[in-house]
């Protein structure tokens, strides 16, 4: 197999884009690294993070991407023993951690205090080479194509894993608010997992669609009833999982949660949620934010996601087309994830 000294990446320039397709030259892994030939990579909201320079440590020009799906095409020192080249994975928001602050000596490192997520701590996957840490790679399984897989690194894992670490058990009521980018995997999920699951969406016209996604009960919330009411009408939810960037949104469903049910907030959203403690003492409710996942847990998202044939809603585009499948993504016309691919 020829190996090229160079590769393409669509990169933005300076804060606010647009995307320009550049070469490079190809990386060499380091100790404990690997070079990964991307296959697709997922179009994030979250991109736009570094994209505009929102975080700090963004520099330009900036090359995101952090839903990846490739092949091992080099090792670095260290890796032979796991890897090998030729192997399928995955690389999420989870691009490995520090291995020295609190959370990661506590063994969480998915709140490691130096998370290295790809496009802000190296470049990302709008690209058709990724150098990546060990520690950040997930497994693909074989049945799992790479435009499927990319999404689960961030979108997939996030759902996932947001659902199986709340207080929720099989035959719980579960509501996912939201079935989009995010939701519509949620809910595929939820109902995957035995949960009795409603979706929360606006407008009547999408509840063929919650229920072909797998949803016990819809819920309009442009319907005129309250959408708590109507989740207390369903005998109030174990677990609702907020995947709608809408703070008004998510606010609104609290009064809909069974005492001592959970609000797991994974959209997000820089305006303030409306809750008021007396709202969650009495009944004992919780309200937490989840983060993504480890490589472990993306490898268990996968594995799950195959065993139980949920797959994400995709368009693809070729690298070429990166500006236009960002913006197709930014104005909220995706059905449902921006998938970048290396034919």
């Amino acid at each position: 197999m020829s190996v090229s000294s160079s590769y393409r990446a669509a990169q933005a320039a300076a804060s606010g884009g647009p995307f320009e397709i550049v070469e490079r030259a190809v990386p060499r892994p380091g100790p404990g690294q690997v070079r990964v030939a991307v296959d697709a990579c997922g179009v994030c909201h979250s991109d736009a993070l570094f994209v505009n320079g929102a975080l700090p440590g963004v520099r330009f020009p900036v090359v995101p991407g952090h839903e990846i799906a490739g092949r091992i095409a080099e090792l670095g020192e260290g890796t032979q023993g796991a890897w090998q080249v030729g192997d399928r994975v995955a690389v999420g928001w989870f691009g490995g951690s520090c291995h020295r602050c609190t959370p990661c000596r506590r063994g969480d490192f998915v709140v490691c205090e130096n998370l290295k997520v790809p496009g802000w701590a190296y470049d990302g996957g709008y690209a058709e080479s990724v150098v990546a840490p060990m520690d950040a790679l997930a497994r693909i399984p074989d049945a799992l194509s790479a435009v499927d897989a990319a999404p689960m690194g961030c979108a997939g894992v996030t759902t996932f894993n947001g659902l199986r670490r709340s207080a929720a058990r099989p035959g719980d009521l579960v509501a996912v608010l939201g079935i989009g980018g995010l939701g519509h995997l949620g809910v595929q999920f939820a109902a995957a997992m035995g949960f009795e699951t409603v979706a929360i969406a606006r407008g009547a016209a999408k509840a063929d669609f919650a229920k072909e996604l797998g949803a016990h009960h819809y819920i309009d919330s442009t319907g005129g009833a309250p959408v708590a009411d109507a989740l207390k009408a369903l005998g109030g939810a174990r677990v609702v999982l907020a995947t709608a960037a809408n703070s008004a949104a998510i606010t609104a469903t609290v009064e809909g949660l069974a005492p001592r049910g959970e609000l797991v907030v994974i959209g997000a959203d820089p305006e303030p949620l409306g809750i008021s403690p007396n709202q969650l003492l009495m009944s004992g409710k919780v309200v937490r934010g989840h983060p993504s996942g480890t490589a472990q847990d993306v490898e268990d998202t996968l594995a799950f996601s195959t065993l139980h044939g949920i797959r994400p809603m995709t368009e693809t585009v070729p690298l070429d087309g990166a500006e236009a499948a960002y913006q197709r993504m930014m104005s909220g016309a995706a059905r449902f994830r921006m998938v970048l691919t290396n034919d």
